[in-house]
């Protein structure tokens, strides 16, 4: 059984046959599915120049989300702090946070949010990618503005994103809890875990270690259609292991009838088997046993389907599991 706080990570797909528009109209209203469900928190990832993924600033969509809930926490999971000033940031964060009170939270990452290294540079108005010390400057930039300049009262609760030890030692020595990227590298998430844990420093945002772990999590009502719902997320990271960033989200039948390489075959099941995908009995032992091994204090599910229903009936159906 799991007894630990389940949330949600929103990428924002744009599916195959409809409009980035009709992808954003969704966002508000999957916050508030997920908050008649029982989810903790629901966050916003932050992608740029993807045909699949949706380019909408994660402050909006909390702020948008925000306005049409009333308990659920909201916040970005994450946005990239190499992308944006540490004082507008702060801002931000802390104006939504003064709005919505124990409500926001500031999810903070590294990576650029894209493959297109034209657009990383435009982001960052022509500078080069972040180097180690310049991202642990804003990281702490960002936290000393909230309190210092901004301090509108309520805070917004910071976390660190971390897929590699780097990561995971800023986020300690921060003292902040850490959000694992498991859905991206699992077969990082032991190392990540070890590191963070051993060099965990106290601090006004964290007194102990504080994991959330984020799982791709797909549920339907039997193990065949978990696996046809995953389809055209296989497709996309087919994709990426080619080196292909600019692939439409495809629906169900055109994944269905796509060409997979053997050796594509093989790292696709030896992701899958790391996440948490099939019937609803399948995928809360799956996740049950994520946390025991993690030591988690918190699953975060990112459900990466076809399909507004579907997705929300996949979180649907693991709270029905869990009797609640």
């Amino acid at each position: 059984m799991i007894d630990i706080p389940l949330s949600a990570l929103e990428v924002a797909m744009v599916q195959t046959g409809t409009r980035a528009v009709d992808t954003l109209r969704d966002t508000a209203g999957f916050a508030r599915e997920l908050e008649r469900l029982g989810y903790h928190r629901v966050w916003y990832a932050e992608h740029h120049h993807s045909p699949a993924i949706g380019a909408f600033p994660p402050v909006v969509l909390t702020a948008h989300a925000a306005a049409s809930t009333s308990v659920i926490r909201l916040g970005s999971g994450g946005v990239l702090a190499p992308n944006h000033a540490p004082l507008a940031l702060a801002e931000q964060f802390g104006t939504l946070a003064a709005l919505h009170e124990d409500r926001i939270d500031l999810g903070i990452g590294r990576g650029p949010g894209t493959f297109d290294e034209g657009i990383a540079r435009a982001l960052r108005r022509g500078a080069d990618p972040t180097t180690d010390a310049e991202y642990r400057q804003d990281v702490a930039a960002v936290l000393s503005f909230l309190v210092e300049e901004v301090a509108l009262g309520p805070l917004p609760e910071p976390w660190l994103l971390a897929s590699s030890p780097a990561g995971a030692v800023l986020a300690a020595e921060l003292g902040l809890p850490v959000a694992v990227a498991h859905h991206i590298r699992p077969e990082n998430t032991r190392t990540v875990l070890e590191h963070y844990r051993a060099a965990f420093a106290p601090s006004r945002w964290c007194e102990r270690p504080r994991v959330l772990l984020c799982v791709e999590t797909v549920c339907a009502e039997t193990e065949e259609e978990a696996r046809r719902l995953g389809e055209p997320m296989n497709v996309v990271k087919a994709g990426l292991l080619k080196g292909i960033s600019d692939m439409p989200f495809p629906t169900p039948e055109e994944a269905a009838a796509h060409p997979f390489a053997p050796e594509e075959l093989t790292a696709l099941a030896g992701f899958r088997a790391q996440q948490a995908v099939g019937a609803p009995e399948t995928v809360v032992r799956r996740l049950a046993e994520l946390a025991a091994e993690t030591g988690a204090d918190e699953l975060m599910l990112t459900t990466p389907v076809y399909g507004f229903r579907d997705r929300v009936r996949s979180y649907e159906l693991i709270r029905k599991q869990l009797g609640g």
